[in-house]
């Protein structure tokens, strides 16, 4: 299997930052990493080798991408405000540096974004913000109100709330969106919503299908049995869904 190493110096985060590349051609898939992961874990964890018929055969080519998260909605020692900043300079870091980073290696335009648990959220997240870029998202076990204390799991913004940051909560922003360009780009995108049935965040994608149905955009919410959070589950659904 085709497999690349990168790092640059990002002009957004103002620091290195690396990714892994899988694959030679096909539709694009940028991969987030779960909460406070790394790019590299994906491949530990199997889920890349279950893939390895696709990306051989030139169906799917990977982005494995870093994150920020520990510097940024889990970044405690930083001010709510500051949170949210450091989150949009990295998804300038995504939109600005890997994608044309990704274009450039492959004309392929069909994009896809996807991502498990945490990573679920990045991946709806800069899907369903820049509608005219992706063709596609598959979100696994993923959390979409970061801003709603649920089981173990707490508001990371610490009831902090403006603008930005309801621009950055699909849950908040969707029921209200109402740009029927930006509409007519989501349903056109294939997506698929993958969680547990004991899953703590079932309610989240629950309330996020309800959100898309009201709003006519076609979508599968598949709930497995069980918690199904981890890489076994997900190297399942990936097999099933990319």
């Amino acid at each position: 299997m085709h497999r690349e190493y990168h790092r640059w110096y990002s002009p957004n985060l103002h620091r290195d930052m690396e990714l892994l590349v899988f694959g030679h051609g096909g539709a694009r898939v940028l991969f987030f990493p779960t909460r406070m992961a790394r790019y590299y874990d994906y491949e530990n964890w199997g889920m890349i080798k279950g893939l390895e018929e696709k990306i051989n055969q030139g169906w799917l080519q990977l982005y494995c991408v870093d994150s920020v998260d520990q510097e940024s909605f889990y970044s405690y020692w930083r001010c709510p405000r500051g949170r949210i900043e450091r989150h949009l300079q990295y998804e300038r870091y995504i939109l600005e540096e890997v994608l044309p980073f990704s274009a450039e290696k492959n004309a392929n335009s069909y994009l896809m974004s996807a991502g498990c648990s945490f990573g679920a959220y990045h991946a709806v997240n800069i899907a369903f913000r820049h509608p005219h870029q992706f063709s596609k998202v598959v979100a696994m076990s993923g959390r979409y109100d970061l801003t709603t204390p649920v089981g173990v799991f707490q508001d990371l913004l610490e009831n902090y709330y403006d603008e930005d940051l309801y621009f950055i909560m699909p849950s908040h922003y969707m029921p209200n969106l109402e740009d029927e360009d930006n509409l007519n780009q989501i349903r056109k995108m294939d997506i698929v919503l993958a969680v547990g049935q004991e899953d703590v965040f079932l309610g989240s994608n629950q309330h996020l299908s309800t959100t898309l149905s009201g709003k006519n955009i076609n979508h599968i919410l598949s709930i497995w049995d069980g918690e199904a959070h981890r890489a076994r589950y997900w190297r399942k659904m990936i097999d099933l869904y990319l």
